[in-house]
């Protein structure tokens, strides 16, 4: 039985009660890949969705919106979550989960997959984001470049103070993000994201503020005309 980060859940204690947060999560459990690339086609499973489900029924604070890459599995975990999270009482009627480009590939990192996607598919997921970490490839934003362009996504995504909004992504962009922000610039299979873990953020006094495995942090952002 596949299971949640066990320091996912306590994280929420760390969020201040008064500021919007944001759960910036990768999808859950999926079918496995046969070749050992998971393409955009593969489902959730049955134990998937429940995780899911379970997990939105945990949030403990009301959640206004749902975002999502636009892939099936992503789309199909926001929406179980949703169906947790109503049950718990945490949204007041089953939302309408908004996809948007920017939680999937090409769209915070990658601008050119033509360019890009050889490459990836040549030296693995691991191996290829360990090399982007050092020296950016072409067709690529740098790190720092899609740090900044997540954070002033989520920026502009704010919810009302004290609630939350979740938004589910992939494993390579958290994974990519998460060595950001903590000033890393290798990844081994220990930073890998679980199934349906997440960063949890917020924004105040200039800076991003984020959980990622019950350590915070925060970084000084200039979120370009969209920063706090």
């Amino acid at each position: 039985m596949a299971r949640l980060h066990p320091r996912l859940h306590d994280a929420i204690r760390l969020l201040p009660a008064h500021r919007p947060a944001h759960l910036l999560t990768r999808h859950s459990v999926r079918e496995l890949a046969k070749n050992g690339f998971a393409d955009y086609r593969l489902p959730l499973t049955a134990e998937g969705v429940a995780m899911a489900r379970e997990w939105g029924a945990r949030l403990e604070r009301p959640v206004q919106a749902f975002y999502s890459s636009p892939v099936g599995r992503c789309v199909d975990t926001a929406t179980a979550m949703a169906e947790g999270a109503l049950e718990a009482g945490l949204i007041p009627a089953m939302p309408e989960v908004v996809t948007d480009p920017t939680l999937v590939e090409p769209g915070c990192y990658v601008e050119d997959i033509n360019r890009v996607g050889p490459t990836f598919l040549k030296m693995g997921a691991l191996s290829f984001l360990n090399q982007h970490l050092k020296t950016p490839f072409e067709g690529m934003l740098s790190p720092a470049a899609g740090r900044a362009k997540l954070a002033s996504y989520l920026y502009q995504r704010e919810p009302e103070p004290g609630s939350l909004a979740v938004h589910v992504t992939h494993d390579t962009i958290l994974a990519v993000l998460v060595a950001e922000l903590e000033g890393r610039d290798a990844i081994d299979e220990e930073h890998w994201p679980w199934m349906m873990e997440g960063l949890w953020v917020w924004f105040e006094d200039a800076r991003m503020h984020w959980v990622w495995r019950g350590h915070h942090g925060h970084r000084d952002l200039a979120l370009d005309a969209a920063g706090p």
